[in-house]
This record gives structure tokens, sequence and C-alpha cells, in this order.
């Protein structure tokens, strides 16, 4: 097994190929790597644990993380454009929650892993 950029031989070559046969496509891996930057920031995380919980207005989301509703408006835009939350206009208010039940499984399997 030739590989240009690596300065190590295979050792078990059968393998290499079976799991590189196996592994998704280099885009759809940044793309999960781009995922995990956006939930890796500490004011992110407290917005989707709360909109896990319920569906919330900007308000209401800058009084419970005690931030300015701009600080709010920026993160909520950042996992907006990351298909992490969606938007319901109910009469002059929009209201956020989770885009869908994945990001929930993700947030309760990655605390369950922390919490071990």
């Amino acid at each position: 097994m030739e590989n240009k950029k690596s300065d190590c031989e295979a050792i078990n070559a059968e393998k290499i190929r079976e799991i590189k046969n196996r592994m998704p496509d280099i885009k759809l891996l940044y793309e999960l790597s781009d995922f995990f930057k956006v939930m890796g920031d500490g004011t992110r995380i407290q917005l989707l644990w709360a909109l896990e919980e319920s569906e919330m207005c900007v308000g209401d989301l800058a009084v419970l993380l005690d931030m300015t509703k701009s600080a709010i408006s920026h993160q909520l835009k950042v996992l907006r454009m990351a298909k992490l939350v969606k938007t319901a206009k109910k009469g002059k208010n929009v209201y956020y929650s989770l885009d869908d039940n994945h990001i929930k499984m993700i947030l309760e399997k990655a605390l369950e892993h922390v919490d071990e």
C-alpha cells in the first residue's frame, strides 16, 4: 500500500484497505469537524441545552443566560446556519428550538460521556 505523505510502512495493509473503504468521504468528515467546532462553544452549548428543554425567544434566552439580546442573537445565527436550531414566528416573536431530535441525542450522549 503506497502512501506518498506517510513516512511509515503499513504493518497490516489489508486492515488499512478495509478501514479506508469504510471511512466516510473526506468532505463529509470535514463537515463533521465543523459541526463539532460550532458545538464546542460554551454559550452555544448552554443555548442548545435550554432549547432542548423548551422553545424560547431571544429575550427569554438572554435573561436565562444573563447576556444581551444582541449576543444571544449572534450565537443563534451561528446555530441556525449550522442547522442546529430552527425558528418559528408566533405573532411578533420568533421562537427557537432544536432543529431535530438528533441534536438532543448528541447532547445527551455527550453529557453522559463527560459525566462518567
